[in-house]
């Protein structure tokens, strides 16, 4: 069974700098088309970032393009989020998710393609 485990957030002052991680067991995140997504409180959960199943392909939102960067490590089942030039409209849950195994496809703009979704982790950023 697919599971995804996130870590990394904490309470950072704006400039920070945070690496979320995903562990992914059941499969191996190469198997997997991955995507960050983030929801703060009151607002909708909006796609921050996505990699597609051959990490040929990734694609980032603007609001974080050149501050944020997503990686995979296949060795350790990991999928990452490097974080630089933190703001505080960065704060809120951010969350990993998967599509199906060995689905092509790259779109953190549509939650709904992906169908796996780990528990969490709260990143803050005070001004």
């Amino acid at each position: 069974q697919l599971q995804l485990v996130e870590s990394g957030g904490g309470s950072v002052q704006a400039g920070g700098s945070l690496r979320l991680s995903c562990v992914v067991s059941g499969y191996n995140v190469g198997t997997l088309s991955m995507a960050w997504f983030r929801q703060a409180s009151g607002k909708e959960r909006e796609g921050v970032a996505c990699i597609d199943v051959s990490a040929t392909q990734t694609d980032l939102a603007d609001s974080v393009k050149g501050r944020f960067t997503i990686s995979r490590d296949r060795g350790k089942s990991t999928l990452y989020l490097q974080m630089n030039s933190l703001k505080p409209e960065d704060t809120g849950m951010y969350h990993c998710a998967a599509m199906t195994p060995w689905r092509s496809g790259c779109n953190y703009r549509n939650s709904a393609d992906y169908v796996n979704w780990g528990q969490g982790t709260q990143v803050t950023v005070s001004s």
